[in-house]
């Protein structure tokens, strides 16, 4: 259970989930980075490319003026690819700091390491029963509550900066566009730096709190610790022969619940899972499944013990890749396998009236 999980988790255990993935990572530290770099990136730059768009701009007009300039098809192709090289340009410099900007926050939080399980697809991620915990469950509390706090803070900045300010800006009205365009890109640049650094802060404190939930998402048992201690301490052609033992222990005993299941269901020959249903239990539970020969196996040992063995491939599918053995089917799965009980249980006595 969750309140026996005391322990620190162990280097091998946070390795495991480091391969898959797991790490403690704030997104918000990610943004602000991205942000305060962009921003600096663009006060350094902006006169610059305020200039060329300038440039471009009247250009544009003055080729405009001249319609004969474009009378050819090879002329706007010309223009087009000569636009094209000019935009890319302007913002390479500002996509190049923000991309390195990215990479390195993220190296910087959780280190050089190729992680390849982490890619694999995972079904369980579309598991709507999770996604509903995920965006209403306590994480998605503290994440909105975090969100707020981001917004009130930075909309303070704001406030503090502006609000002295009011009736110097009131008094811009009439003035020349360029000086209007000058000041106003120097006040927002202010702003929005304070707001990118104050930002940056929130990000900092955000690194503590991801480690914090992940260091305790990791916690271990007393009893998992010293089976991993134990484990340690023997040779690996030993662990192994363990864990090979472990494996055929488990089969056997899987293999031995297939008699006592209600029905069987397969996929037809790939996959097999065998159900069983307690009235006294929420819902069935899978007492065996198996992919290939060990799918066979299932379902010849069903046969043998009179158990009703049934195909519906999407189902038996999902119940293999979802719901592991002992465990009971989750709830989006509950329509699909009582429509399949409800059949088995139609035919059961069909046959019990016909042999009375």
């Amino acid at each position: 259970m969750s309140d026996d999980k005391t322990e620190k988790a162990t280097p091998k255990r946070e390795n495991e989930a480091r391969e898959k993935g797991q790490v403690a990572r704030s997104t918000d530290l990610n943004g602000a980075v991205v942000l305060l770099v962009g921003l600096s990136v663009l006060a350094m730059l902006g006169p610059r490319m305020v200039a060329e768009m300038k440039t471009m701009m009247t250009d544009g007009f003055v080729l405009a003026g001249h319609p004969d300039a474009m009378d050819s098809q090879e002329d706007v192709v010309s223009l087009g690819g000569e636009l094209t090289r000019w935009f890319v340009a302007l913002l390479a410099p500002l996509a190049f700091a923000i991309a390195l900007a990215a990479v390195v926050a993220n190296l910087g939080q959780v280190g050089v390491k190729l992680t390849p399980k982490a890619l694999k697809p995972d079904m369980k991620r579309l598991n709507p029963i999770q996604g509903f915990k995920n965006v209403f469950g306590p994480n998605a509390l503290v994440e909105g509550t975090k969100s707020l706090v981001k917004l009130a803070v930075v909309a303070g900045v704001v406030a503090v900066a502006v609000l002295p300010r009011i009736d110097e800006i009131a008094t811009t009205t009439g003035m020349d566009p360029q000086v209007l365009l000058a000041t106003m890109g120097s006040d927002v640049k202010g702003i929005a730096l304070r707001a990118a650094a104050v930002y940056l802060l929130i990000g900092a404190a955000d690194v503590f709190w991801q480690k914090h939930r992940h260091a305790k998402s990791m916690r271990m048992s007393m009893q998992d610790v010293k089976m991993e201690h134990k484990q340690e301490e023997l040779p690996p052609e030993v662990r192994a022969q363990m864990r090979r033992r472990q494996h055929e222990a488990s089969r056997g005993r899987m293999m031995a619940a297939v008699p006592t299941a209600d029905v069987v269901i397969m996929n037809p020959t790939h996959f097999a899972v065998a159900l069983s249903y307690d009235p006294t239990r929420i819902a069935p539970t899978v007492v065996a499944k198996g992919q290939d020969l060990v799918a066979l196996r299932i379902r010849d040992l069903a046969r043998e013990s009179g158990v009703h063995v049934t195909e519906n491939p999407p189902l038996a599918r999902a119940l293999h890749r979802q719901v592991d053995v002992g465990h009971a089917i989750p709830e989006e799965l509950f329509q699909a396998v009582a429509e399949v009980l409800a059949h088995v249980y139609r035919v059961s006595r069909r046959h019990q009236r016909t042999t009375a």
